[in-house]
């Protein structure tokens, strides 16, 4: 499929469909050929404010019958439900991308019969165009079918395919990893007026930071742990900060909180 034409659709209107939807239109994606259906008004609404005007958006599942690739983008709790409601809408020829946590292939190609389907987990940032997405194809997906899906998503962001046995855990790391890292910049501008600085300043120097130190590690390709050292001077101000870190457990904390992740999709699967 070429990208540049692909006509996309969105089973289900929330928060991680309008991030994709965004970010694909910020990127002059599929502006004119882009669907969204969903059930509940108020999300039809807010997925058609943060779109530009044009995007089809209703509850009526016939509307997906004429797109390429259909985003099921709706909680995993109630995927069984959905699709039973809208799967005649879904025709051989259509790619089927999965951005539900825990839900594997084999079910969904159980639910779905004789459908090309790839599983992806992306995240929120990819409404910035700075998401990091995994991805992995079924057994009735082509190479070119993966090839598109990561083509479209690379638009907003990184792609990873891996194999499926590893999606929880890529959920627990990048799928749940904005939030944890939305709650260390929270920290780092606590600490910041703690110490004195207004409170906008220092949210924007710990955004910025964490933005620039993860720059750093793409860029340069160089261990997290040796950049760490390059900041760190024997008796001065940064290892006194890591001291404190190291105290508090703060690696142990982030470890815990991927696997946390990580069961909990696998739960829901």
């Amino acid at each position: 499929m070429n990208i540049s034409t692909l006509s996309v659709g969105f089973l289900g209107a929330g928060r991680m469909a309008t991030a994709l939807a965004s970010g694909f239109c910020a990127e002059g994606l599929v502006p004119n050929h882009l669907t969204a259906v969903d059930p509940f008004e108020p999300a039809r609404t807010a997925f058609a404010d943060a779109l530009p005007k044009g995007i089809r958006v209703g509850d009526d599942s016939t509307l997906l019958s004429d797109c390429d690739l259909i985003f099921l983008a709706v909680k995993p709790q109630v995927m069984a439900s959905a699709l039973e409601e809208v799967k005649t809408a879904f025709g051989p020829q259509q790619l089927i991308v999965s951005i539900a946590a825990g839900i594997d292939l084999r079910t969904l190609e159980e639910w779905l019969p004789d459908r090309r389907i790839v599983r992806v987990m992306p995240n929120t940032p990819c409404l910035v165009g700075e998401g990091a997405c995994g991805i992995s194809p079924g057994s009735s997906a082509s190479e070119d079918d993966a090839q598109t899906v990561a083509e479209l998503l690379s638009c907003v962001g990184i792609v990873e395919q891996i194999p499926e046995r590893l999606m929880d855990a890529l959920t627990g790391l990048s799928g749940s990893g904005p939030a944890y890292v939305f709650q260390m910049i929270e920290a780092l501008s606590d600490g910041g007026v703690k110490m004195g600085l207004p409170r906008p300043t220092a949210t924007r120097l710990a955004a910025q930071t964490l933005l620039g130190s993860a720059k750093m590690v793409l860029q340069t390709g160089d261990h997290p742990g040796s950049l760490k050292d390059a900041v760190t001077s024997p008796g001065g101000t940064t290892i006194a900060g890591i001291h404190a870190l190291e105290k508090g457990g703060l690696r142990s904390v982030l470890i815990n909180a991927v696997q946390a992740s990580a069961e909990r999709s696998a739960e829901l699967g």
